[in-house]
């Protein structure tokens, strides 16, 4: 039997908090709470959760503040809290890499709910063969394979095609792609992104005719599968 998954919590209201753990293990995870924003990046880097619930209003450091600093080291998934519900903090979370949010009063059954969605949609693992499109990716060997057969990708093509593939259905930025696919590389500009993408299609259709792997959304960025 596989461990249950760690969900991080960073919360200050401790009565939200406490609700939120008790039907998080009902659903069968484990919850860590933070109460404050002070230690919050380190933590969630040294534990490595599944996922962290972060609200926005905190303590010490603020969840916006985290939750960058969070996506230049990591891509865990983030559910974003917040009890503002101008349409600016809302995109702003999102744009920072949130993979959602939640405005405050909401149901601690939906949070989980959206927790599971958001399990289910990151699920595919490093090396694990994707059934839609026979895609495996090993990043030991830096080897990428595509219905058996290797992409034979550049360094910065695999980069970028792994980071799209670890999360499936999540639409990246450019600015996200660069510092998430080459964090120590200054001389890299979001614009050689599309160039680097563009490549890979090519090598991805030369294989197989028709595949479409990235998608493209209009003036946001680009995600990996339909």
């Amino acid at each position: 039997m596989s461990a249950p998954k760690r969900i991080m919590i960073i919360e200050d209201e401790p009565d939200l908090a406490e609700v939120l753990r008790d039907y998080l293990a009902q659903a069968g995870m484990e919850a860590e709470i933070l109460w404050d924003g002070t230690h919050a990046v380190e933590r969630v880097l040294a534990a490595q959760p599944a996922l962290v619930v972060l609200d926005i209003m905190l303590p010490g450091k603020d969840g916006l503040t985290i939750c960058r600093e969070l996506r230049a080291r990591s891509d865990v998934p983030i559910i974003m809290e917040t009890a503002r519900v101008e349409e600016i903090d809302r995109l702003l979370g999102l744009e920072l890499g949130a993979d959602d949010y939640l405005c405050k009063p909401f149901s601690p059954r939906e949070l989980v709910a959206r927790i599971k969605a958001i399990l289910r949609r990151t699920a595919p693992a490093q090396g694990v063969e994707s059934p839609e499109n026979s895609l495996v990716m090993d990043p030991e060997s830096w080897r990428a394979t595509l219905a058996g057969k290797s992409l034979d990708l550049t360094k910065r093509e695999f980069q970028i095609l792994h980071t799209l593939h670890r999360r499936p259905g999540r639409v990246f930025s450019r600015a996200q792609l660069l510092e998430m696919a080459f964090p120590d590389d200054a001389d890299v500009f979001d614009r050689t992104i599309d160039s680097h993408i563009k490549n890979i299609r090519v090598k991805v259709k030369a294989l197989v005719p028709g595949l479409e792997l990235i998608r493209s959304v209009y003036g946001v960025g680009y995600a990996f599968g339909p």
